[in-house]
Formats: C-alpha cells, sequence, structure tokens
C-alpha cells in the first residue's frame, strides 16, 4: 500500500510541476481567465485540481496562421514599400520627345481624315 501511495504522490507532485512550467512558460497572450500569477497559486494551492483547472481552462489554445503563399516581388507590399521612385531627367526628355511625336502624328491622322 505504501508503494502505491508514494507512486501516487509522485504524480501529483510531477503534474504539479509540469503544470507550474507550463503556466510560467506560456506566453502572456495565451493565458486565460485569470492573471498567470492566480494561476501560479491556484496550481501549488489546488493540488492536483489547479493544474487540471489550467490545462482545462487557463492555457488558450495556440491560434495556428495559415502559412503564407509565395508571392512575386510585385504583390508583395513589405517589398513594395522598400521600393523609391527613381527620378531620372533623361527619362523625363524621352517621355516628352514621345509625347511630341505622339501629338504629331495625331495631328496628321487628324488631316487625313478630315479630306
Amino acid at each position: 500500500m505504501a508503494r502505491v501511495l508514494l507512486a501516487l504522490v509522485i504524480v501529483v507532485v510531477a503534474f504539479t510541476v509540469y503544470a507550474l512550467v507550463d503556466c510560467l512558460m506560456l506566453p502572456k497572450s495565451r493565458v486565460k481567465a485569470l492573471p498567470r500569477v492566480a494561476w501560479v497559486f491556484i496550481i501549488i494551492l489546488f493540488t492536483p485540481i489547479g493544474g487540471i483547472l489550467w490545462l482545462l481552462i487557463g492555457r488558450g489554445r495556440r491560434i495556428t496562421t495559415p502559412p503564407r503563399r509565395a508571392m512575386g516581388p510585385d504583390d508583395d507590399p513589405d517589398f513594395l514599400g522598400t521600393i523609391r521612385p527613381v527620378h531620372d531627367p533623361l527619362e523625363d526628355e524621352r517621355i516628352r520627345e514621345l509625347e511630341r511625336r505622339l501629338a504629331e502624328t495625331d495631328d496628321e491622322d487628324n488631316g487625313r481624315t478630315e479630306r
């Protein structure tokens, strides 16, 4: 009988230590219902019921986020935020020249259609 009682005491102490360490190591965002300090006192004072309550009520579920899908750099807002527009005067001149040629082409096309 003494051996069974000793085994039971060892199991209860091990479970209490597990619940206590789990409570202390869990991120604050996952501790539910009561503050962490209150859970520590409940686990210690109401052994083994406190540990069971901690596992059933106080330990919040882990929220899993779905894995990020692979995306190209042109769809990634983090990457796009790092890009700064580059001002190139030569590019501005090239655009002005293309716009001038386009306007001339439009003028020639309008002259043909009016005849």
